[in-house]
């Protein structure tokens, strides 16, 4: 069975934004739809987001499929690049994902950041283990360095990127509650 995991976004929670929807959304069509509540949402560590996304998969293969949410983005790669599987994943769609940030509040978010924005990736193993990314950028983030992000995303791991205008974070703050894209592209 198809098992879609949505790694929801720094801050969030599993009932945030457009997630509830897009569960339904995809559980309609057959899917088993799992979206954890991350470790300590508002101060997230790498080692303790893939631990839990370790934990709630347990096992990858080709009928996994990832949805990520801003610093889910960066948790699900951080995942994929260190699980030991030799094929393909499933499809796997990031929302808002990004390497480079702006518009940082404080010092303290900042330092949260830094270790995210530090840690290199590998992105030849990344690659390696997904059959297809996509990724949706908004044209008005107020966080990301749309343009960058997507070259390294494009460049790095041949990711489709669609570029969304309007949609700011893809958060309820911005409007968005539902994103019937994503079901388009998992089809």
């Amino acid at each position: 069975m198809k098992r879609v995991f949505i790694i929801h976004r720094w801050d969030g929670n599993p009932e945030s934004d457009w997630y509830p929807w897009l569960k339904q959304e995809l559980e309609k069509k057959g899917f088993q739809v799992f979206i954890p509540q991350m470790p300590n949402a508002t101060k997230p560590e790498i080692e303790k987001w893939v631990s839990k996304i370790k934990n709630e998969v347990r096992n990858l293969d080709a009928e996994t499929y990832f949805i990520g949410h801003s610093i889910g983005c960066q948790a699900i790669m951080r995942y994929v690049e260190k699980e030991k599987y030799n094929d393909k994943i499933g499809i796997v769609i990031f929302v808002a994902g990004w390497f480079k940030l702006d518009n940082l509040e404080n010092e303290e978010v900042k330092k949260i950041a830094n270790p995210w924005l530090k840690t290199p990736f590998n992105f030849n193993a990344i690659k390696q283990k997904i059959s297809k990314l996509t990724v949706f950028l908004s044209t008005d983030d107020p966080y990301n360095f749309i343009n960058e992000n997507a070259q390294i995303f494009k460049n790095n791991l041949s990711a489709k990127i669609i570029l969304e205008k309007n949609k700011g974070h893809f958060t309820k703050e911005d409007g968005i509650i539902a994103l019937p894209e994503i079901v388009k592209e998992i089809n």
